[in-house]
This record gives C-alpha cells, sequence and structure tokens, in this order.
C-alpha cells in the first residue's frame, strides 16, 4: 500500500507539478512565484484527494500576498521546495492571516506524508508551532526536494496567501522587531484609552467615554487580527473566537462615530447629518445581531461590515467638508486624524486586495494609520480639554456672578422681610406694652399679656430665620455692650412664666443673688440662648413643670461664669434622636405630628450663639421623663456706674425730636413713647424728602430715622444731611436708626454712612430713652451715658 501511494504520488507530480523547483539557499527568492493555488469551492478533500484529483485548476500567485477576498470556499497551495545543501536545514513558513479558520500543510516527501495543524479553529497548543501567526516549522533533509500542499479556510473572512520562509535566526530577528513594533503600539493604545478614560471621569465630557471606548475596541480588534486573542483570551478556540474580529469591529466602528458625533457636536451643528449617524447605527445594531443567527448570516456580516465601515469613514469626511463649507470651526488635529485613519484603513483593504504591494509599510497599513490617528486625535482632544477648561472658568466666573446676585437678592430678601414682620410686630407689641402700662385691673390685663407673649415668640422666630441665614453664611457675630443682665432675665422668665401658667404648668425661677450689676456681653444674644431654651421646655412639656435656674461663679480679672439650668418634666429625647438634636429643622425630623409647633432652629441657634461666647452646652433626658439642659457662660463684669436721670436732670435738657416713619402705626407707637418723656417735643415726616423739608423750616436737636420708605429712603437723607448739603448745623445733627430691618449688615452700613446709633423694632422704650439721651449730651458726658445700662434710666 505504501508503494502504491508513492507510485500515486510521482504520477500526479509528474502530470501537475510547476517545472520550477525554489532552492532553500536561495531564501531571498520571493517564494510565491514558485508557488500556485486552486479553489476547491465547497469540496472537503483530504490530502489523497488533492494529489489524485486532476480536475482542480492551479493558478498562479499574483502576489506575494495574493487575497481571495471574503470566502467559505477551500483553497489549496503547492510549490516544490528543494534543500540544496549537504545538511538538513529547519525554515519557518508563515502563510495566510493569524485570524484563518483552517491551515493544514501536508509535507510529501520519499517515504511519508507529513501533517502540520495550525489556524484560530483549533486549540492553541494544538497548532505545530504555538505562535499568534500562522507558522509552519520545516525540517527539509539534505540534497531533497519536496512537495508542499497547504490548506486553507475561513467562516466569511478575507483569505490571504502569502508564503514568507525564514530561516530559524531570521524568524528571531522578525519576530523581535514585530514585538518591538506591536509593543509600541499596543502600549499606545493602551494608554490613550486609559488616559482619556480618566479624563471622563474627572470632566464627564462624553467625547472622552466614546474615544477611550473607540480605542480599546481598536486596540482587541487589533488584536484579534494578530492572533492575540487567540493566543491569550480564547486559547481553546471556540464560539466567541470565531466572532471576536467582527464583534470588535463593529464596536469600534459604534465608538468612533458616536465620538465623531460628539466632538463635532453634530446634533447641535448639523442636525440633518445626524440622520445619516442614526442609519449607520442601526446598520451596526442589524449586523451584531447578524453575527449570532446562522453560519450563513456571519458570512455575510465580513463584507458588509466592511462597507459600512466604509460608509462610516465617508460620512465623517462629508461632515467635516460641510462644516469647513459652513465656516464651523473644527479642530486642524481632528482632521488630520480621520485623514490618517482613512489612509491607513485604505491601504489595508488594498493590500488585502493584492492592489499595493506586500511590504512592511502595507502590512501594517491600518496599524500605522490607527495610530497616527490617536496620535492627532488626541492632541485634538487636548484642545478640547483647553476649550473645556477655558469654558469652566467662564461658567466659573459667571456662577459666581450669579451667586453673588443671588446673594445680594437673598440678603435684600432677608432685610426686607425682616422689615415687613417687625414692622407689625412693633406695632402690636406697642400697643399691648402701652395698654398694660394702663390698665390696672388683671382681667383687663390678661388678653394684652397673651398678645404680648404671641409676638414676642413670632419676633423670636423671626430672629432665628434671620440668624440662620447668617450662620450659614459664617456672619453671625456679637456685638457687647453694658447691660443689667438680672432685669433682662426677669423679664423673659416672667414672660415664659406667664405661658407656663397658662398651660397649668408649675413654674420655678431661681437667680443667684450673687449676679453682677452690670455685664458686657451682647445682651440681645444673651437673652436669645435662654428665650430658646426656656421656649422648648414650655413647649415640649404638657404636665408637671419647668425649672430655670442660675448660678453665678466669680472668677479672677473680672470674669463671673453664669451657669443656666433650664430642666423641664415633657416629652424628653429619644437616645437615637440625641446625636442630631443640634441640627437646624431637627424637629421635622420627629414624628410629632406637628403638635408643638415651632421652626426647629431654636436649639441650632443656640449652639453657635453659646460657641461664640466661648460657653459650653449639655443636655440630658429621658424619654417621657424631661429633659436637662446645662450652659455655662463666661462674661466680665464691669463697674457699677450708674447715672440716675431724675425729674431734675430731665426738666434741664429740652429736646426736639424729629420722626421720621412711614407706617402710621409706627407713628402712633413712637408718639406714644415719646409723650411720656417730659420737656420733649417732637414732629412727624413721612418719608425721606419731608424730612430734609422739615429740617430746613425748623431746628431739632435729633432725628430717629427709619430705613425704608417711599419717595426717598433713610439711607439717601442721610448721606444728603451728612454731606452738608443743608448746612453745617443740621450737617452734625445726632441721627438715630430706627428700622425693622435686623441685618448685620444692615447695621454697618449705617454706622459707615454717619449715623450716630442704631436700633431694631419691635421699639424697646427704655433703650430708645437710653440711646436719646447719649446722643444729645455735651461731648463731655457723651462717653458715660454711652455706658449707662438701659435699664438703669429711672425716669420719672
Amino acid at each position: 500500500m505504501k508503494h502504491l501511494l508513492l507510485f500515486v504520488y510521482i504520477l500526479s507530480s509528474c502530470l501537475y507539478a510547476q517545472n520550477s523547483i525554489f532552492e532553500t539557499k536561495n531564501d531571498k527568492d520571493n517564494l510565491y512565484t514558485f508557488a500556485e493555488y486552486a479553489n476547491a469551492g465547497s469540496l472537503d478533500f483530504d490530502i489523497q484527494d488533492i494529489i489524485n484529483d486532476s480536475k482542480l485548476r492551479y493558478e498562479p500567485l499574483e502576489s506575494d500576498n495574493h487575497s481571495v477576498g471574503f470566502t467559505t470556499d477551500n483553497y489549496w497551495l503547492r510549490f516544490k521546495i528543494k534543500n540544496s545543501s549537504e545538511n538538513t536545514s529547519v525554515y519557518y513558513l508563515e502563510t495566510a492571516r493569524p485570524i484563518t479558520d483552517i491551515a493544514n500543510l501536508f509535507q510529501i516527501s520519499k517515504e511519508s506524508i507529513q501533517h502540520f495543524k495550525s489556524g484560530d479553529k483549533i486549540p492553541f497548543e494544538s497548532k505545530q508551532v504555538n505562535h499568534r501567526s500562522t507558522v509552519f516549522k520545516l525540517t527539509l533533509p539534505p540534497q531533497e526536494t519536496q512537495q508542499i500542499y497547504i490548506h486553507l479556510k475561513s467562516d466569511g473572512e478575507t483569505i490571504n496567501l502569502p508564503l514568507k520562509l525564514y530561516s530559524e535566526s531570521g524568524f528571531l530577528l522578525m519576530n523581535y522587531k514585530q514585538q518591538l513594533f506591536l509593543g509600541l503600539f499596543y502600549g499606545l493604545l493602551f494608554l490613550g484609552g486609559i488616559i482619556y478614560l480618566f479624563f471622563y471621569s474627572s470632566l464627564k465630557e462624553k467625547s472622552f467615554l466614546y474615544y477611550g471606548f473607540y480605542v480599546f475596541s481598536i486596540g482587541f480588534m487589533q488584536a484579534a487580527l494578530d492572533g492575540f486573542l487567540h493566543e491569550f483570551m480564547f486559547p481553546n478556540a471556540g464560539y466567541f473566537n470565531d466572532r471576536a474580529v467582527l464583534i470588535t469591529a463593529l464596536l469600534s466602528n459604534f465608538f468612533l462615530l458616536k465620538y465623531c458625533e460628539h466632538f463635532l457636536r453634530v446634533r447641535q451643528l448639523l442636525k440633518p447629518v445626524l440622520k445619516g449617524f442614526n442609519v449607520i447605527y442601526g446598520i451596526i445594531a442589524v449586523l451584531f445581531i447578524m453575527l449570532f443567527i446562522s453560519p450563513a448570516t456571519l458570512k455575510i456580516a465580513y463584507p458588509i461590515s466592511n462597507l459600512n465601515g466604509l460608509f462610516s469613514l465617508l460620512l465623517i469626511l462629508a461632515t467635516i467638508f460641510t462644516m469647513r463649507y459652513r465656516r464651523i470651526t473644527i479642530d486642524p488635529y481632528f482632521s488630520f486624524g480621520i485623514l490618517f485613519l482613512v489612509i491607513g484603513l485604505l491601504g489595508f483593504v488594498m493590500n488585502n486586495l493584492s492592489l499595493l504591494p506586500n511590504n512592511f509599510l502595507t502590512l501594517n497599513s491600518a496599524k500605522f494609520g490607527s495610530g497616527f490617528e490617536v496620535i492627532f486625535l488626541s492632541l485634538s482632544m487636548t484642545n478640547l480639554i483647553r476649550l473645556l477648561r477655558l469654558e469652566k472658568e467662564e461658567s466659573q466666573l459667571e456662577a459666581l456672578k450669579k451667586s453673588e446676585e443671588i446673594s445680594e437678592l437673598k440678603t435684600y430678601f432677608m432685610s426686607n422681610m425682616s422689615h415687613e414682620l417687625r414692622t407689625p410686630i412693633n406695632a402690636i407689641m406697642g400697643i399691648a406694652e402701652h395698654e398694660l402700662a394702663t390698665q390696672q385691673n388683671n382681667e383687663n390685663r390678661k388678653p394684652y399679656e397673651i398678645i404680648k407673649n404671641a409676638s414676642l415668640s413670632l419676633l423670636s422666630n423671626v430672629n432665628d430665620i434671620i440668624d440662620f441665614e447668617k450662620i450659614e453664611n459664617n456672619e453671625l457675630q456679637l456685638c457687647p455692650d453694658d447691660f443689667n443682665p438680672s432685669i433682662k432675665l426677669n423679664q423673659i422668665s416672667n414672660n415664659w412664666k406667664a405661658e407656663a401658667q397658662r398651660k397649668g404648668l408649675e413654674y420655678t425661677f431661681e437667680m443667684d443673688a450673687e449676679i453682677p450689676a452690670t455685664i458686657n456681653a451682647d445682651a440681645e444674644r444673651f437673652i436669645q440662648i435662654v428665650n430658646n431654651v426656656l421656649s422648648n421646655a414650655v413647649k415640649y412639656t404638657e404636665t408637671g413643670g419647668v425649672l430655670f435656674k442660675l448660678s453665678c461663679t466669680k472668677q479672677p480679672n473680672d470674669l463671673c461664669r453664669f451657669s443656666f439650668q433650664i430642666s423641664d418634666t415633657g416629652i424628653g429625647i429619644p437616645p437615637e434622636a440625641k446625636e442630631t438634636i443640634f441640627d437646624s429643622f431637627n424637629q421635622m425630623k420627629q414624628d410629632h405630628k406637628r403638635q408643638f409647633g415651632g421652626i426647629g432652629l431654636g436649639l441650632t441657634i443656640v449652639k453657635h450663639i453659646v460657641k461664640l461666647f466661648e460657653g459650653t452646652i449639655h443636655i440630658e433626658s429621658n424619654p417621657n421623663k424631661g429633659t436637662d439642659v446645662f450652659i455655662d457662660l463666661t462674661v466680665k463684669s464691669t463697674a457699677e456706674e450708674r447715672i440716675i436721670i431724675t425729674q431734675q436732670t430731665t426738666n434741664d435738657i429740652p429736646l426736639h425730636i424729629l420722626i421720621v416713619e412711614d407706617n402710621k402705626l409706627n407713628q402712633m407707637i413712637m408718639r406714644k413713647i415719646l409723650s411720656s418723656l417730659p420737656n420733649v417735643t417732637f414732629a412727624v415726616a413721612n418719608n425721606g424728602q419731608e424730612a430734609l423739608d422739615t429740617l430746613k423750616r425748623d431746628v431739632y436737636d435729633l432725628v430717629l430715622m427709619d430705613l425704608q420708605m417711599p419717595i426717598m429712603d433713610g439711607y439717601e437723607a442721610t448721606r444728603i444731611i451728612r454731606s452738608g448739603e443743608l448746612g453745617s448745623t443740621i450737617n452734625n445733627i445726632p441721627i438715630i436708626a430706627v428700622t425693622a430691618d435686623a441685618l448685620q449688615e444692615t447695621r454697618k452700613r449705617v454706622l459707615d454712612l454717619g449715623m450716630n446709633d442704631y436700633m431694631t423694632k419691635p421699639v424697646d422704650r427704655d433703650l430708645l430713652f437710653k440711646k436719646i439721651y447719649a446722643c444729645s449730651f455735651d461731648k463731655t458726658n457723651k462717653e458715660e451715658l454711652d455706658n449707662e445700662d438701659t435699664e438703669s434710666l429711672k425716669i420719672a
């Protein structure tokens, strides 16, 4: 049988073999010129069929990288090779593309037929040579000619028929050069992809996202074409390895289009062109589905995917030319990048079709095109980063400008809200206090006490809202002054005592007898701390009682530590809520069904004010048993230097005062307050312009100036007075701002404008008297009067 096979082989060789034989001693010659190929169609011949079949028509190879196009046919190559040396030689033959499914080599000698396997349809370890490319190792005996047959088949991908023969040293050198080139190429792609995905995570610009994915998909597609995916990711071949090239090609096509769409802002600048992009997206989706339907649809997907890629490039080029025609600015690096990509892919396709010679440049034209494209598109992305940075800086400036405008609007709103709320409160409290001072019958006094307490509660909420806004902006400040803490604490205690008794609660107030008569601190904030805590104690207690206790400890350097304890038998605080008790709007987090009212800012304000006082606050509480609040504040006690203003002294100080106020109720309140002062006369102006006209007609000792008024406000009127336009006498007249605007900025503004003092509505009668006389006395007495406590003024 063996002899029969040899006879058949010799006969067939005589009939069909080429006249020329490739001699290995001259391996610089082109092997393809000694070879020929035949198309066996769908017929799956074995080597014996090929040797015996006289019907196969062999044709010479037209180039050293002859391409037969996209096909699923079986192709056979044959050539004779002779080792003309005296020694056995080893050569490496590289043929086909790394992604060719089946590559079988048959080496026929006088005595045997050797069969070697390659291709990416078999496990990588089953290849004769474990190399990413389709490589066979040929061992040639000395002075012997052998017939070589190569069988190639694919699933629809292009089949190329290169024949490259290398000596062992030549093969090693070729591999070294390839690894160097491929390492640079893939390293560039990997670095580019990683960098732009990082840029996307930072800038959230979708161009970076799609470009990063595009670079990675290009890298994987090239890795599939070069056989790296088969070697490292799918060594057992299989389903996904068969489709890896098309999957990565379609993904790279999609991400390239998405990148160009976003980078060129097609949706914004060329909306009609967007339809072309959407059509190709649809084709890509259909092709992706075709990969997994059947071998027949997979076969069709190969040429259509290539054509679709070509159309995609044409669409991108058309978009660029259209934008240039419309004089829309395009980054020049982007245009160069796309140009190199087109040139590289055209070179790749033309090489596959044997329209370009087979050399290092043409074989790697797609890699060169992609590499230069990545470089130039990266430069274009760098320009995009610069533009984004400039846009971000501009947007930040715009945002800063808007923030400042919003801040100004917010300040205006808070100022206006303070004015609009405090104005009616001033009138209500003024009437209530007047009636309380005149009514002797306790039954008649109760309604006015309720009105006053309700007004104080509302005023407290208004103050909390304004203070919260200051806390958010880190603008809350203390304004120290001398005052009598005993009188202030008794007043606030009496207010909440009345409310507690109205609810049927026991109320106890214990104050240390050693409390100093005068301290230097912010009286409003000092009382606000106590008011807010007492408010909670009374509010959250339905049965039992409230204890307000104050002890005072003297310390060196005229310092005095006030220790407050405010205890109640109310609902208490759940353990899980203690950590957030000082959070703003904390009440809204509790399930009280709005049972207790309030806006939930009291303890937040208290904590910040205590911090400003450099004090401490501590809360102990048990659910349904009650709460104990402990506050320590260290303040400076001052010498008790009281100036007693008696009936004698007031008669010696006749005052003629101008009230500048537009609100009729506030005018009434100011009339009632000033009428209680002996030897004081007054007139009323409805706005700043009337005030200027009145000052021109008559001589006044002092002006009580409202700020927000129609026609001319208090700011403008004060500016004109202080400018000297009305004369030197009027220029120096004392002016006290009496306003419902309680913002810190307002206080600073009026003092900077030249007003002598500032006070807020609702008007504190005693405080108003102090400020009036402090501004009216001679300069020699003025400093002494500035230190006078509000409650130390005794008006006969």
